[in-house]
């Protein structure tokens, strides 16, 4: 099969994970353990995530002139990155990440996007060509909202997949969601689209078939180990998950929607596009920190062989 193309208008950033016993409260101090730094950042994230499981990706954004922006170059250049379209700027700093790991695996995470923020549509527009060559174009909201918007305007522009992962999640223009073909948010995500609180009671099914009616064409909300309810045209299905033993939740998002995109890109039926994004979101919980924890395409495959089959 041919290797599918995939640009990524998304974010790098530095991941600095610590693990505690229990979360911490406002003035405690911890003994952590288990210190990990290495590259992360949602948008890096997805365009290593479906570069392992067979895309040639690209990746369009920006990172600082420091040691920490030379994480990512290495990085890509170990895992095969397109970086024609990401460049360093003098005016910010790397982008960061700290986050806190209790001993289920959960997380919470504080986020200095930094050089990520400098991104704009005019940025964007300088990757139209790759866009326009490619079968999907990513975007996600660690990035400011415009530039994230473009990508989805050249991606339709130009008849190429859009997927966009609204996190984390914020207020969305309403004239974005005609550009988008497939918005894949998380439950707590998809609450603060809708101007709602994270924890609000409205049944997810309600919630997502009101935001859907924004002109969505496919909506797939994740719901972790539970799997993943999807809104496509009139047709309303859920995918189960799949049980893993969870090390480490973070990034676990990101590896379902570079599954997902993979599986579209390669022309698969939505329903088993969403199982393979299940699989791989799965796996990325097997294993502590993200780009560790990311599949390669024959372990994607065996899961999903074993597991939907």
């Amino acid at each position: 099969m041919t290797e599918p193309r995939i640009t990524v208008v998304g974010s790098f950033a530095v991941g600095m994970t610590i693990r505690t016993p229990v979360m911490p409260i406002f003035g405690e101090t911890l003994r952590g353990s288990d210190f990990d730094m290495g590259p992360g950042g949602k948008g890096s994230n997805q365009a290593v995530g479906t570069a392992r499981l067979g895309a040639r990706s690209a990746l369009v954004g920006l990172i600082g002139e420091d040691k920490l922006g030379e994480i990512a170059i290495d990085l890509y250049a170990q895992e095969g990155i397109d970086t024609t379209f990401f460049r360093r700027t003098a005016q910010r700093p790397t982008g960061v990440g700290f986050i806190i790991l209790n001993p289920a695996g959960e997380n919470f995470i504080i986020l200095d996007m930094a050089a990520n923020e400098l991104l704009d549509a005019a940025f964007v527009d300088q990757a139209e060509a790759h866009i326009a060559a490619s079968a999907v174009v990513m975007s996600v909201l660690e990035i400011p909202v415009a530039a994230a918007a473009r990508a989805m305007q050249l991606g339709q522009r130009h008849g190429v997949t859009t997927i966009l992962n609204p996190a984390p999640a914020a207020a969305l223009p309403p004239d974005i969601f005609q550009y988008i073909d497939v918005l894949t948010p998380n439950e707590t995500e998809l609450r603060i689209l809708m101007g709602l609180k994270p924890d609000d009671p409205t049944p997810t099914r309600d919630l997502a078939q009101q935001l859907k009616a924004r002109g969505i064409t496919t909506l797939i909300v994740t719901q972790g180990p539970r799997g993943a309810l999807v809104f496509s045209g009139d047709d309303t299905f859920e995918v189960p998950g799949v049980a893993v033993p969870v090390v480490d939740t973070t990034g676990a998002g990101d590896a379902f929607n570079s599954g997902l995109a993979v599986a579209l890109a390669e022309g698969r039926p939505l329903r088993t596009a969403v199982e393979f994004g299940c699989c791989a979101g799965a796996l990325a919980c097997t294993r502590l920190g993200v780009i560790p924890a990311l599949a390669t395409r024959a372990d994607v495959e065996k899961l999903h062989r074993q597991h939907y089959a």
